[in-house]
């Protein structure tokens, strides 16, 4: 009895295990539900007040081995050093300098929101003259001006250079820009930037790509979440919220649930199109009234193969002569047919009716931009 017991019992399991399988692939072929195209309002939307601020300053990177300017040509990297020497005690400006070990350079970072005092930031080089690479250069202490003109973080460091450029007297290789530098880390914030998000009483949410149906579905998922009257879309961009009062103090709290609410975002249908490179991006609001679609063009080839004709073996007559050989190809494009579109297509449909006919990237551009001038076209089309 024991062997049929147990035999009894694996196909028991074998047979939940397939049911279960069959279950799953069942419900994996079903057609996918709102959710699929929803999208995390913080991958739309920032919050007012909480952004970047841009940095630059001008300074010295030395160190470097004969790759840096020339004093002669650039008057603003001889002064800036001899301003630098001077503030550390010593007069070389009655000596005749001549180092090309020296380039000036601006520097630039971004401070992000709610940077401390004594938290450091990446920041970039680049150079101003004719130094030709910035590699094994030391960046001396440069201050990081903001908007205001005020000193928010101080820059200095080895620069890390990506490219690089060797040769010789015939031939040079270069890779990346070795005039372009970072430091990770090379800069120290001094100053910070007062902003309390403990004192707001209400805030706002910008959306990165302004649209009148995504703003109000906006507002209605965070009234769904908070109550009615929590939010309300002011225009296509921005969406006014007002602290709830069980999260009065806690507004990290607040803001970690509204930046995961799902929302699905609205556009303008629009076709963006790339002349130079015969790049077509369309959007998947694209659609087409009915329209008839026809491409072709008349080719004519000419191809010579002249033929040489030789008498025969050892005769006395004849002489050796070319014979031309022309043959002409027309091609009209006779092959191809017209295409007729019903109205409302998909973008599915315009591509798979346009690759019917054989056309290339080029002459797409081409054919939508007459669909458009027709009038068939419904969505805009944005030349970059």
């Amino acid at each position: 009895m024991t062997p049929s017991i147990r035999l009894g019992s694996s196909r028991s399991s074998k047979a939940a295990r397939a049911l279960a399988a069959l279950a799953f692939l069942a419900l994996a072929q079903l057609p996918g539900g709102p959710a699929d195209a929803q999208t995390r309002i913080k991958d739309i939307a920032s919050f007012e007040g909480v952004r970047e601020n841009y940095l630059v300053g001008y300074g010295l990177v030395v160190g470097l081995n004969g790759t840096g300017d020339s004093l002669d040509s650039a008057v603003f990297t001889r002064e800036s050093l001899i301003g630098m020497l001077e503030r550390l005690g010593v007069n070389a400006r009655d000596d005749n300098l001549d180092t090309q070990n020296v380039a000036a350079v601006m520097v630039t970072a971004s401070l992000p929101p709610f940077a401390r005092q004594g938290s450091t930031i990446d920041v970039k080089i680049s150079t101003l003259a004719d130094s030709t690479d910035l590699t094994g250069g030391t960046l001396l202490v440069t201050p990081m001006l903001g908007a205001d003109g005020e000193v928010y973080a101080v820059a200095q460091g080895p620069v890390a250079v990506g490219g690089f450029s060797a040769g010789g007297g015939a031939e040079t290789v270069r890779r990346g820009v070795p005039t372009n530098g970072r430091i990770s880390g090379g800069a120290i914030v001094e100053r910070e930037i007062a902003f309390q998000l403990a004192d707001l009483q209400q805030m706002k949410l910008a959306l990165r790509n302004p649209d009148f149906t995504t703003s109000q579905r906006v507002a209605d998922v965070i009234n769904a979440r908070f109550g009615a009257g929590a939010a309300a879309a002011l225009d296509p961009g921005t969406i006014e919220l007002v602290i709830p009062p069980s999260l009065q103090g806690d507004i990290v709290a607040l803001m970690t649930e509204v930046e995961q609410l799902p929302v699905e975002p609205d556009q303008v249908a629009r076709v963006v199109v790339d002349e130079e490179s015969g790049i077509i991006v369309m959007g998947e609001k694209v659609r087409i009234s009915t329209v008839a679609i026809a491409q072709g063009n008349l080719t004519i080839r000419v191809s010579e193969a002249p033929q040489v004709s030789q008498p025969t073996p050892f005769s006395s007559t004849g002489t050796t002569t070319t014979v031309p050989r022309t043959e002409i190809g027309i091609e009209d494009g006779a092959g191809r047919q017209l295409a007729v579109l019903s109205p409302g297509v998909s973008l599915e449909d315009l591509v798979n009716a346009l690759n019917t006919l054989g056309v290339g990237p080029r002459d797409m551009i081409s054919i939508l931009q007459a669909i458009k001038a027709a009038g068939a076209l419904q969505a805009d089309i944005e030349v970059i």
